[in-house]
């Protein structure tokens, strides 16, 4: 079944945690692919630091600050993509980053765009691969996650985690005031969730959401 619209407009920390075990479906015209949320990060909009929000809206950020239940897809470092889910009430542009996954169906069609990989775990580990799979760009930014079964893009019940096997701690990348706010998720031992790496600053642009 979907997730419906209620469960993206709760408070980015209550959907975070959430989202572990639910399973993304990404459809396209040579198949689909299902993946299992295993590592996420949450950011607060215009109350956090670390988020594209926080200065306010933007041409780039505006699909943050639309209806929960959607998705926004950013390009960082002049390279790679990222998809992350917008939760809480409109205008409040929070949203969830998608770090890892496990990919349990179409690992044939993430292979085609993923064949560095050495070992399907590593197909969608970190939120770059995870999209580079999933075939995710800017061309979805903005898509409804809750409509119909043809949509590109759902998210559908899953299997959530356990509460006891989810830990969190600070969100990889991200510097400044909002460095050490424990908001990534992950499913504890779960071999798809890639590993912490601290703030490095860089000449162009920022590890930030």
């Amino acid at each position: 079944m979907p997730l419906p619209r209620e469960f993206f407009d709760r408070p980015v920390l209550e959907v975070a945690p959430d989202l572990l075990g639910r399973t993304l479906v990404r459809t396209m015209p040579e198949g689909r692919i299902v993946l299992r949320i295993t590592e996420v990060e949450a950011y607060a909009g215009e109350a956090d630091p670390g988020s594209h929000a926080y200065r306010g809206r933007t041409e780039r950020n505006a699909s943050m600050f639309g209806p929960p239940g959607h998705a926004y897809v950013y390009f960082i470092y002049g390279m790679w993509f990222s998809l992350n889910l917008v939760c809480g009430p409109e205008g409040t542009a929070s949203g969830v980053l998608l770090r890892g996954g496990e990919v349990i169906e179409g690992a044939g069609l993430a292979r085609k765009r993923r064949p560095k990989a050495r070992h399907d775990h590593e197909l969608a580990q970190g939120p770059a691969r995870l999209a580079t799979a999933l075939d995710v760009d800017r061309t979805l930014n903005g898509t409804d996650l809750c409509a119909g079964p043809d949509a590109p893009l759902r998210v559908l019940e899953g299997t959530p985690v356990p509460r006891g096997s989810i830990r969190n701690g600070p969100r990889t990348g991200v510097g400044g005031d909002g460095a050490h706010h424990p908001w990534r998720f992950w499913a504890d031992g779960d071999p798809t969730v890639s590993r912490y790496r601290a703030h490095v600053p860089r000449n162009r642009g920022k590890a930030q959401q």
